[in-house]
């Protein structure tokens, strides 16, 4: 999997930030999707500098109805189909998405040319398949919101070639089976069961992705032993009592979370416009302080997971 941020600024938009969005490429072997992560204004702008194609965004996640998260969505959504995409997308986003989505297309006489589906969310898992699984939970701000759960599904061991071969399975289709887990019968009646040449499973990549948050027992949950956690930092941690009065987190709120999650990585995002370059550094060095696996994300920033 790969991030790509879009938009890391909070509330409005500077010389150098955008307002939220990230792009999650799946680099599924089977499957080329992106799924996008709130749509601010101006991100389509945005993904005309990067190598992500619209026509490829298979789902996108709105974490709350707040301008600087939403306000770029009926744009893309009509770019995508004037530019002939006949590709099926599904919109996730709180109680409202429909009416916003709808709403926009149908006053200003816009439409689109291919399938789209808005599901309204709640709490819990808001879509699985036999490769990914997501989980939503309400998050601390002031109207509803959302933080999202990855999950890569856990992927087979290694199958023992030489070992089978060794054993007299013929190379050939017997292995694809074996692969699988699956028994099988030799021409000679013996019977190979193929998860006896397997290696343990490799576990899938975990990562959460949130939206606008003061702390709260959620969090923890959602983030409890992922791969990557996004979380906002939208000021200091000299702040933070204005920053918690806002529904949003502080620096050092967004590092002991990290920390007692016991996640692998802290990408911290949602940066108040009040902070150039060198404030930046400060959010930056405030957050490793807690916990040191951090990095402050940029805009067009890549971050594999």
């Amino acid at each position: 999997m790969e991030l790509l941020f879009l938009g890391t600024s909070a509330g409005v938009p500077t010389r150098t930030r955008n307002v939220t969005s990230l792009v999650l490429d799946l680099q599924h072997p089977t499957r080329s999707e992106l799924w996008m992560f709130d749509c601010g204004e101006g991100t389509q702008h945005q993904l005309l500098r990067t190598a992500a194609h619209p026509g490829k965004l298979n789902k996108i996640f709105i974490t709350h109805l707040h301008g600087d998260h939403l306000f770029g969505l009926p744009g893309l959504l009509c770019s995508r189909s004037m530019a002939g995409n006949i590709h099926p997308l599904t919109i996730y986003g709180p109680p409202g998405i429909r009416e916003f989505v709808e709403t926009s297309l149908r006053i200003s006489g816009s439409w689109t040319d291919y399938p789209l589906e808005i599901i309204e969310i709640k709490p819990g898992v808001v879509f699985s398949d036999d490769a990914y699984t997501v989980t939503a939970a309400a998050l601390n701000h002031p109207v509803e919101c959302y933080g999202f759960r990855i999950e890569e599904c856990d992927k087979p061991g290694a199958l023992d070639g030489a070992a089978l071969v060794a054993a007299g399975v013929p190379f050939g289709p017997l292995f694809q089976q074996l692969k699988r887990g699956e028994s099988v019968t030799l021409a000679d009646g013996r019977t190979i069961n193929g998860a006896d040449y397997l290696s343990p499973p490799r576990p899938g990549k975990k990562l959460a992705i949130f939206g606008d948050t003061a702390p709260c027992e959620n969090a923890l949950a959602l983030a409890s032993g992922v791969d990557l956690l996004v979380h906002e930092a939208t000021l200091e941690s000299a702040m933070e009592e204005k920053a918690n009065s806002r529904g949003h987190s502080s620096t050092r709120q967004a590092a002991m979370l990290a920390r007692d999650a016991q996640v692998k990585k802290l990408i911290v995002t949602h940066v108040s416009s009040r902070y150039d370059a060198e404030g930046c550094a400060m959010l930056l060095a405030e957050c490793r302080t807690v916990f040191a696996d951090t990095r402050l994300a940029e805009d067009f920033a890549t971050v594999r997971v």
